[in-house]
């Protein structure tokens, strides 16, 4: 939002000097909102912001769901296409890749004309182009179609966080994101049950994973068309000008955001260049965005290593095989109590501290889930293969999902705290490395484990881990002195 904030202000001091119209408009009559305004999206009624939230919700498991509900069909796809079980992983690593580059696109769109326009049009793209994938022949359309599902389909994933901070306050804004992260990181773990499901269906084939995608995608589009209100501040901001002017005959209202325009000189030097920027000179930013990759990545990894570990190794049926991936997703919706907890918590030391936000508040439940996470990626390497109990993997993989959870959105919490007006760039670059991650991370699992094993192989993901683990106690305890070191966060930057 802040990014063409500063162009949509600059753009109405121009048109209040005449400067692009030659006509002088009145800053008196700039459009603001009034108090209690009932049309701000902060005073909409709590039950009504609770429905607008779970549209978006189930928009980013749309998104995310598209990501693994085909990987159950991964030997198949690659028997029908005509290459290698190593190349058929590219169904999972071209839709990430398209997360990459979709934001690029998807982020500018929503803070010049809305969350809705940047939203809904490409996940009706995303729908046609899984039928496409569906329609598939050959090796290039089938990874091709993928690509460009995941690039139509991070419209929800990259701009839904921007649209639940419109419409909740700080205070309020953990507890919708907890519930919201529980849609996008559930849709990994749910997708490759359905898959099987399907697979296993005599009067289905691979065809219809991407055709229930695309029905899936198709029902939550038809109802955000009917429901989703606009909810991007400034465009509604200028929708209340264009109608005042209208009814009062007045056409000296004005708000500044009538004026922008999409460039692609902001683009490059606002989508790019900020969060790269950030990325390698921030070491805030880095340490955190290098952690939320990882386990962002190794939530992505784990769609190739359970099938190795409960069908290649155990030998249990695709759909059996695949309900390992509810403990993943029982880990993600158990950590949510403590995410919740942590914002009421977090919101007592904010109060103390005059109302200002207090990054390092946001870290605790990261700690907790940096230690689950280690756990569970050690006990699950060395109890993954018999003569252990299936149950023993199961559970470290409940481990594994709420250190995931826990780390993941308090990675998205704390630097949306310290960066303040940059948050959107900061987390662009966790966006950004976090794709790179989960695309490059299920091509390395098979190999990896044909090398080294089960057990050696994820040990090596729980050693990572062990390097990262110091991180969120290090910025508990020097985050304070870290953040004046940075030449960006806003306090420093407007002193």
């Amino acid at each position: 939002m802040w990014r063409f904030w500063s162009r949509s202000r600059d753009a109405g001091e121009k048109q209040a000097s005449g400067e692009k119209s030659g006509a002088s408009l009145d800053p008196e009559y700039m459009v603001k909102w009034d108090v209690n305004d009932p049309l701000n999206p902060q005073n909409w009624p709590v039950p009504f912001k609770w429905w607008v939230t779970f549209q978006l919700g189930m928009l980013a498991l749309a998104g995310s769901l598209g990501s693994s509900i085909i990987t159950p069909a991964d030997n198949i796809i690659a028997e029908y296409v005509g290459v290698s079980s190593e190349v058929a992983v590219l169904d999972v690593s071209l839709y990430l890749v398209g997360f990459i580059f979709g934001p690029i696109i998807w982020a500018p769109v929503s803070e010049i004309w809305g969350r809705r326009v940047s939203i809904l049009p490409p996940v009706f793209c995303q729908a046609i182009l899984a039928i496409g994938t569906a329609r598939s022949t050959t090796a290039a359309s089938v990874y091709c179609t993928r690509f460009f599902t995941g690039f139509f389909g991070s419209a929800p994933i990259s701009n839904v966080i921007a649209a639940l901070g419109d419409i909740w306050s700080r205070e309020t804004r953990g507890v919708a994101v907890s519930l919201y992260a529980v849609a996008v990181n559930g849709g990994p773990a749910i997708g490759p049950i359905i898959g099987a499901a399907i697979i296993l269906n005599p009067r289905l084939d691979w065809r219809w994973c991407s055709y229930i995608l695309a029905i899936w995608v198709f029902v939550t589009f038809i109802m955000a068309y009917f429901f989703l209100p606009e909810m991007y501040p400034p465009v509604l901001l200028k929708r209340k000008a264009q109608s005042l002017r209208k009814e009062r005959n007045d056409s000296r209202y004005f708000h500044p955001h009538e004026h922008i325009q999409l460039d692609v000189h902001s683009i490059v030097t606002k989508q790019l260049s900020r969060p790269m920027k950030m990325l390698f000179t921030e070491p805030i930013v880095s340490c955190i965005a290098i952690y939320a990759s990882f386990v962002y990545g190794v939530m992505y990894l784990t769609l190739e290593v359970f099938p190795i570990v409960f069908q290649e190794i155990r030998g249990w049926t695709p759909l059996i095989g695949s309900l390992p991936f509810l403990a993943l997703l029982i880990g993600v919706i158990s950590s949510v109590g403590l995410n919740i907890w942590n914002q009421y918590r977090y919101n007592r030391i904010a109060k103390a501290a005059n109302g200002q936000a207090v990054p390092e508040a946001r870290l605790p439940p990261m700690a907790f889930g940096a230690v689950f996470f280690v756990i569970g990626a050690f006990w699950f390497a060395w109890t993954a293969e018999p003569p252990h109990h299936w149950i023993l993997p199961c559970l470290a993989a409940l481990f594994i999902g709420v250190g995931f959870n826990c780390i993941f959105q308090q990675c998205l919490n704390f630097l949306v705290d310290v960066y303040g007006i940059y948050a959107a760039s900061s987390t662009a670059a966790v966006t950004f490395l976090r794709s790179i991650m989960a695309a490059g991370l299920p091509l390395a699992a098979k190999p990896m484990i044909g090398a080294l094993g089960v057990g050696p192989g994820v040990s090596i993901i729980g050693a990572v881990a062990v390097v990262l683990l110091p991180i969120p106690f290090l910025f508990m305890k020097y985050g304070p002195r870290i953040r004046r070191l940075s030449k960006l966060v806003p306090g420093k930057v407007n002193g």
